[in-house]
Formats: C-alpha cells, structure tokens, sequence
C-alpha cells in the first residue's frame, strides 16, 4: 500500500453561511492524500494502473466550484466521487482551509478535514 499526495490545491470559491460569502468568495486550500496500491504501477510503469493526481485535483476543484453554506459539505463530495472514481483507493485523507475567514480575530485560516477507509465510508447524496 501506498499514498499519493497532491498537496496546497488553490481553489476561490463561494462557501459559507453569511451572505456576503456567496458574493465576494476568498481563497481556499486544500491537501489531499489517498492510500492506493502502487505495487502494479510500479512494475508496468502506466499512468492506467495508478490513481492520477491531475484527476484527484480535477475531482477537487470541481467540487469546490459547487457553492456550500458548510465546507464540510465540499469535504465530503470530495471524498464521495473519489471512492466512486478510483475504485483501487482504500483511504483518503483531506483538509480544506479557508483563508482570512470572516470572523472577528486574526486568524490566518480554518479548516476542516476527515480521514476515512473505504470501507467505512457511506456514499453521500448531496450532489
């Protein structure tokens, strides 16, 4: 078993519960890991036996592009499609974090994030 990385995804989005988020948008962060066996890839040397990062990113910002009140909501439709898509990943590990969130303090950023096994996992349906 192995993990792939794709590590400070950028995405600007539209999350969050006040109104105004809806409307001005600001950056987010996101790191990603998934388990997979990489042991095929690595004796056949083809792009087909592995999970491809670019889809992993792919799979990530299209998700971010769908407006949530709660990033919990991107977190989880993230994790979703990749356990539909990449049937070999066993795990994935996540974290999405909002950049100069909206609050009263000085705060660099919040996040969410959740490590869960495939067969832990409930398919979600809100798509």
């Amino acid at each position: 078993m192995g993990k792939i990385h794709v590590h400070n995804i950028r995405a600007y989005a539209f999350h969050g519960c006040m109104e105004e988020e809806s409307k001005i948008g600001t950056d987010y962060r996101i790191d990603l890991s998934v388990d997979t066996d990489l042991s095929l890839s690595a004796a056949t040397d083809e792009l087909k036996h592995t999970v491809d990062y670019v889809a992993l990113t792919e799979i990530t910002l299209a998700e971010m592009r769908k407006r949530a009140k709660l990033i919990e909501v991107v977190l989880y439709r993230i994790c979703d499609r990749i356990f539909r898509e990449h049937v070999s990943v066993k795990k994935v590990e996540i974290e999405i974090a909002k950049n100069n969130p909206p609050i009263n303090a000085n705060v660099g950023s919040v996040a969410v994030s959740l490590s869960i096994k495939r067969k832990n996992w409930e398919p979600q349906d809100n798509h």
